[in-house]
Formats: C-alpha cells, sequence, structure tokens
C-alpha cells in the first residue's frame, strides 16, 4: 500500500485523527503537541500518525490535502489544519463541538453497522 493509500486509509477510518511528529504522550515538536493538547483536551478519543516513524508519509502528507506544515488536524475526513487554527477553533469552543459530533457520529455509524 503506498504512503499516499495509508494517509487516506487513516483520515477516513478515523473521525479525528492527528498527523504529528511524535505521539500525544511524546510529542517531538511544540506545534505538535499543542495540537494533540487541545485534542486532547476535548475528553475524546482521537487517533493519531507519527509522522516521524514513516518517512513515506512525513515526504508525502504535504500533497494529500495541499498543506505543507505538521501537524494536521482532520476530522470526519476533512483537513481542520495544522497548529494555529487547532488553536484558534479550541480557544472558541468550535473545537469540542466538532469532535464531540464527530466521534458521537462514528459511534452511531458502528452501533448501525452491528
Amino acid at each position: 500500500m503506498s504512503a499516499l493509500d495509508r494517509i487516506d486509509q487513516a483520515v477516513k477510518s478515523n473521525a479525528v485523527v492527528i498527523f504529528m511528529k511524535g505521539t500525544p504522550q511524546m510529542p517531538q515538536c511544540g506545534f505538535s503537541s499543542r495540537a494533540s493538547q487541545a485534542l486532547m483536551a476535548c475528553g475524546e478519543e482521537f487517533a493519531y500518525v507519527n509522522v516521524l516513524g514513516d518517512p513515506e508519509i512525513f515526504q508525502d502528507l504535504p500533497q494529500y490535502a495541499n498543506w505543507p506544515t505538521f501537524p494536521q488536524v482532520y476530522i470526519n475526513g476533512e483537513l481542520i489544519g495544522g497548529c494555529d487554527i487547532t488553536l484558534e477553533m479550541y480557544q472558541n469552543g468550535e473545537l469540542q463541538k466538532m469532535v464531540k459530533e464527530a466521534v458521537k457520529g462514528a459511534a452511531t455509524e458502528g452501533d448501525a453497522a452491528a
């Protein structure tokens, strides 16, 4: 599977996913740290991809959604943005609402499929 296919699979199979340098528990850059902290503060589970652990994803992710920097946050398959946008959305309460709705929607879809 190509890196772009793996990226696409991660985006489409998770209600909320962050592509970041490091992990939420051990971020490897300040931007990734702040964005993942904002997601954690929303109180819902989210997926993450450590771009430093996969050089192909690190190289190809900027082309996936035409966004050149890390981190990248996706909710319901759509790019929300990087650190600054994520923090701005958290500060105005929009991120919490989007994350909760996305996670709730994914759980509902899971129940319907069962």
